[in-house]
């Protein structure tokens, strides 16, 4: 595998990605107190974004693109692969990896509950950056889902951000 493939983040403190019905309200209401996130300097060191349809869709409500001059991935069974010209849509996951690997991908950012499962279940993570919301949803979209084995973590650092996020950066082990 020649690209690096991290994930950046947020969930509820019980592991919610979102609400079951998509919402990120519980996020968008606190985000903007956290102050630096270190989003926009990760974002700048990546070449291509992987997306499940679902996050797809959610990020066509943002009103506007926020992958501007990336190469945008949608992993979907579903989604019409002329659905939008500024993404390629993959049915299989080898699929994207074959893509991936031939144009030259280096650095992806892998988005989505179902695609983080799916890259962390083929091996394919390499990084984590999580944000914790000091919230609780009680119900909603998990980041982690069921796994074949283990997946262990080396912890490289854990910060503080505003409005009581907590910020921690994860390497996969091989």
């Amino acid at each position: 595998m020649t690209f690096h493939a991290a994930v950046f983040i947020a969930t509820s403190l019980d592991g919610f990605i979102a609400r079951a019905d998509g919402s990120i309200d519980w996020l968008s209401e606190r985000g903007e107190q956290a102050g630096d996130t270190g989003y926009d300097e990760f974002i700048a060191a990546v070449d291509t974004v992987v997306l499940g349809r679902s996050t797809y869709e959610k990020v066509l409500t943002f009103g506007f693109w926020p992958y501007e001059g990336k190469q945008v991935e949608v992993l979907s069974t579903t989604l019409a692969a002329d659905a939008d010209e500024r993404v390629i849509v993959h049915r299989t996951v080898d699929g994207l990896v074959q893509t991936l690997e031939d144009r030259g991908a280096k650095r992806v950012y892998a988005d989505g509950g179902r695609v983080i499962q799916t890259f962390l279940r083929a091996g394919l993570l390499n990084e984590l950056t999580i944000t914790v919301v000091p919230v609780l949803l009680g119900t909603g979209i998990p980041l982690f889902g069921e796994l074949d084995a283990d997946v262990s973590l080396t912890h490289n650092a854990t910060r503080t951000l505003g409005a009581g996020l907590i910020q921690s950066d994860y390497t996969v082990q091989r």
